[in-house]
């Protein structure tokens, strides 16, 4: 089956490149770049692409802009081209808020020298896109968070998710008390922009959110993102818990990986982690969370339906390491549930 792209983009060397890339692939198909968000809402209504690839910085009507208004009237699979700077990484998030599946950083120069990684890029996130689900924007549904008394630092919580995975994350987080054990995650995305996503749900979550820095003892009400460039992992120091960050090459063909935290998860803590993946492409954190739950860790993944891309998620269960998915809010009240049942049994 062929995707059909729309390219929206106001330079005309990224519009010359992304109809390079899509006219290489076989199973894309190129149905019209635009230069600005006029043009690219006719060609909407016009050829009802499977998915736009849509620049965030546009003159008239800026990205942001346009995609809100489309995910409102016709919730298309959108890919965003962000800049590599910090105001590009705040807007790319605020992108994914209104329902951009994914996005892909601008190349800053010397495009051609770093085509062939490139063109793998915007291929895998393009089909991905094509086979994620996208709904209507509606309100805001009130969020019922769950209650939990915690102070010990032997429970640790892992979260792994990559594509759709910052609305997943956010919609875990927010429904968490500020007394919860020390949550260690890894969401697929390059550097600069972990940390504005950790700054964005630190404002967001009871939870306090940051990046996490080398050697960290983890803390109870605390979250640690794994920055964009390195592996997060976990160890045992003493009666406590610290981080360690890598910068070893890609593992499951990511960097930061999910599998790498997972397995530390599953060597450093045992039976008092928690694991939970979320929607995201391809297989990276099934074998950690396989290798968790034989350690005796309880583990939770994000259901089909609710997925936007039930790729990780379903390779976890094909492997035997899931032991319950769910929907997000019941993935909040089960994993809090555990935890108060472990905590209680710790304390006999």
């Amino acid at each position: 089956m062929t995707i059909s792209v729309l390219v929206v983009d106001d330079s005309a060397l990224i519009r010359s490149l992304m109809t390079q890339i899509i006219a290489n692939h076989p199973d894309l198909n190129l149905v019209g770049t635009a230069p600005d968000a006029y043009v690219a809402k006719d060609m909407v209504k016009r050829f009802s692409p499977d998915v736009i690839t849509l620049d965030i910085e546009m003159p008239k009507v800026d990205g942001l802009t346009f995609l809100d208004r489309l995910m409102k009237a016709k919730p298309t699979p959108v890919v965003m081209i962000s800049t590599l700077t910090e105001k590009g990484a705040d807007a790319t998030m605020l992108a994914l808020e209104l329902g951009a599946v994914d996005f892909i950083p601008k190349p800053k120069i010397d495009v051609q020298a770093k085509f062939l990684a490139f063109q793998q890029l915007v291929t895998d996130k393009i089909i991905a896109a094509a086979g994620a689900r996208v709904k209507k924007r509606v309100a805001n549904e009130p969020v019922n968070k769950t209650q939990l008394t915690y102070s010990g630092t032997e429970l640790i919580v892992g979260i792994g998710a990559s594509t759709g995975g910052t609305e997943a994350i956010k919609d875990l987080l927010i429904r968490l008390p500020a007394s919860f054990p020390a949550v260690v995650m890894t969401q697929h995305m390059p550097p600069g922009f972990t940390t504005s996503f950790a700054k964005r749900l630190n404002g967001q979550c009871a939870l306090t959110v940051k990046e996490a820095q080398h050697n960290e003892r983890l803390l109870p009400g605390h979250v640690y993102l794994a920055p964009g460039d390195q592996h997060l992992s976990v160890i045992k120091y003493g009666a406590d818990y610290r981080t360690q960050l890598s910068d070893e090459g890609r593992v499951s063909g990511h960097k930061p990986s999910v599998d790498v935290l997972f397995d530390s998860l599953a060597e450093h803590v045992g039976h008092n982690a928690f694991g939970v993946i979320l929607t995201g492409m391809g297989r990276d954190g099934a074998q950690g969370m396989r290798a968790m739950h034989d350690k005796g860790a309880t583990t939770f993944a994000q259901d089909e339906a609710t997925c936007v891309v039930y790729g990780m998620p379903k390779e976890a269960v094909k492997r035997g390491g899931v032991d319950k998915s769910l929907r997000i809010p019941e993935i909040a009240k089960q994993l809090t549930e555990a935890i108060r049942s472990k905590a209680r049994g710790n304390r006999l």
